[in-house]
């Protein structure tokens, strides 16, 4: 009597993650895909129109910029020269066709396009944003892993509740805690800017990408690299610790579930110490999750990087609209809104795309 062939499965490797799916599989993900996107353009839309009219609940832009700083009749010839005295509907379709011609109107404060506001201030915040990511990752994967090998006893105990400061502290009073700690009693690190005003007047002069740490490393002066990371250091970590708290607890929540597979069980009775377990089998599928969250803590990066900014007087999106919703400029205010609500929503696309190849379980 012969012996049938027995696949055997290595008991050392957890169940792979990565694999394409042939015939309908392959179809369900490219049409997955394609609903996602097509569903960014609705989405967009109604963010554009709730911003809009949001806005036109405090009158018209020209009104609660300039009204009692110009005479009457000069406020309403400019208010008519605008067009604020039409009907609202026909300024809001006027407005979605301005945007889809990537104008997003005249800011009234300084008279600048918002365009050019948009791409002066947007490279500040997103390298703010990448700097923030950075330290969550390094922070959150590392700390949940501990969290979830040392489960249940003090170490897991305090890792859980400092995760949970990390996400509950608001992150400019977080911010103005660790500018009193290490920019006035220790005098360790600079309390506020990208960088020194030397080094800001040289990258500035050389022109580049606005990112402050890739125009230094182009301009190959190591001092200007030095001087822009010691800048990046505070707003990063106190922005950055924000998101790591809720990397933390779910890097901990589903490498704890994943000691609860089949091949773990099996892994375990082979003798393998639980920290190979956690470093090698647990942790891949439980980064999982992480990827399909990052698109909503991109959003949760951008609304802190605006109180971020303005405590570390970071001259980003989110400084600047700090300073326009003080000059009641809401052309500027709406424009600036608009484009992060534009950023989140391609934002949430691309992870969904990562996700759908990541993980193959990921089909609607």
């Amino acid at each position: 009597m012969t012996t049938p062939d027995v696949a055997v499965v290595p008991v050392d490797e957890p169940p792979p993650l990565l694999h394409r799916r042939k015939g309908r599989g392959g179809s369900t993900l490219w049409r997955y895909l394609l609903i996602r996107f097509i569903l960014i353009f609705p989405t967009i839309l109604i963010l554009v129109t709730l911003v809009f009219f949001l806005m036109r609940l405090t009158g018209d832009p020209i009104t609660a910029a300039l009204g009692g700083r110009l005479p009457a009749d000069q406020l309403q010839e400019r208010i008519h020269e605008a067009g604020y005295d039409r009907p609202i509907i026909v300024q809001y379709f006027e407005y979605l066709a301005q945007i889809f011609t990537g104008d997003f109107g005249t800011t009234l404060s300084d008279n600048q396009p918002v365009a050019e506001v948009l791409l002066t201030y947007g490279a500040a915040t997103l390298e703010l944003a990448i700097y923030a990511l950075i330290v969550a990752f390094a922070i959150g994967i590392p700390f949940g892993m501990l969290a979830a090998a040392r489960r249940d006893r003090p170490t897991d105990a305090v890792l859980r509740v400092s995760a949970i400061l990390f996400y509950a502290t608001p992150v400019f009073f977080l911010g103005l805690v660790a500018k009193l700690i290490f920019s006035v009693w220790l005098d360790w690190l600079p309390a506020s800017g990208r960088a020194d005003v030397r080094t800001e007047i040289a990258l500035t002069r050389e022109g580049g990408t606005g990112i402050y740490l890739i125009d230094a490393i182009a301009s190959g002066n190591p001092a200007y690299v030095q001087d822009v990371l010691v800048h990046a250091i505070l707003p990063a970590a106190c922005l950055g610790l924000l998101t790591a708290g809720i990397f933390l607890r779910l890097v901990r929540t589903n490498v704890i579930g994943t000691f609860n597979m089949p091949y773990i069980d099996a892994a375990r009775s082979r003798g393998i110490r639980e920290g190979r377990l956690v470093r090698t089998h647990a942790y891949r599928p439980a980064l999982i999750p992480i990827i399909t969250v990052i698109g909503l803590q991109i959003a949760l990066l951008l609304g802190g990087a605006v109180l971020t900014e303005t405590t570390f007087e970071w001259k980003g999106l989110g400084f600047q609209l700090t300073q326009y919703l003080l000059a009641r400029d809401f052309v500027a205010v709406q424009g600036i809104v608009v484009l992060l609500a534009i950023i989140v929503a391609f934002t949430n696309f691309i992870v969904d795309v990562i996700a759908a190849f990541v993980d193959p379980r990921v089909r609607y």
